[in-house]
């Protein structure tokens, strides 16, 4: 009797593994038959260069440099939040910009929120905008700067011209978008091909999956 509770046991999770592998199998097939941004073209990087895109991460980094010496850096990651238009691009993005003038030891950062703004088009909202010492990491306590929503419109107004003027324009925040909405689809459908793989591995699943 413990012999066949045991065999029981044994035919039940071949049976799990099976069902665990069609699903798998399934939506594989549908993440490569949909390929929902791979036919996309839009957004260029203009003056920058992607200097960071590790397949094993979820940012990308991008970095420009003046004639004068100023120094440009965008870092940016899909966020939680999805869009509230209707568009291509289900999520939106987190974008953190920095500008560093030479000769100075400080770099002003700039926390940035990136939606779709119809069918591709996008824009950006700046969140937060204050000075780091490059040398140093800042604690909890230290003072940042106001709360950006609270300053004048004019001078919010100012400031995302003045990020505008440094290259982050919509053909850069179209990029973003783009080029994460890619990579973490390409990244899915990977974990989703090793966990196929992983299942697999039983030879007695191929065995009943034959049969």
């Amino acid at each position: 009797m413990p012999r066949a509770t045991q065999i029981l046991r044994k035919s039940r999770k071949v049976v799990e593994d099976l069902n665990l592998l069609k699903v798998l199998q399934s939506e594989i097939s549908h993440e490569l038959s949909s390929n929902s941004f791979q036919d996309e073209n839009i957004g260029s990087l203009g003056d920058f260069v992607l200097d960071w895109n590790s397949s094993r991460s979820q940012d990308v980094v991008l970095r420009r440099k003046s004639e004068s010496g100023e120094e440009v850096a965008v870092s940016a990651l899909l966020s939680q939040k999805t869009c509230d238009t209707e568009g291509i691009f289900p999520r939106k993005l987190l974008m953190k910009v920095c500008v560093k003038r030479p000769g100075l030891s400080s770099i002003l950062q700039f926390d940035c929120g990136v939606s779709e703004k119809g069918v591709r088009r996008s824009d950006f909202k700046i969140r937060s905008a204050y000075f780091l010492q490059s040398t140093t990491v800042p604690g909890s306590s230290i003072y940042r700067g106001p709360l950006f929503s609270s300053l004048e419109p004019q001078l919010q107004d100012a400031l995302k011209e003045y990020l505008v003027a440094r290259g982050i324009r919509e053909d850069l925040t179209n990029f973003l978008l783009l080029t994460l909405h890619k990579k973490e689809q390409g990244q899915y459908l990977d974990w989703l091909q090793k966990l196929e793989s992983f299942v697999m591995k039983d030879e007695r699943l191929f065995s009943a999956a034959a049969g």
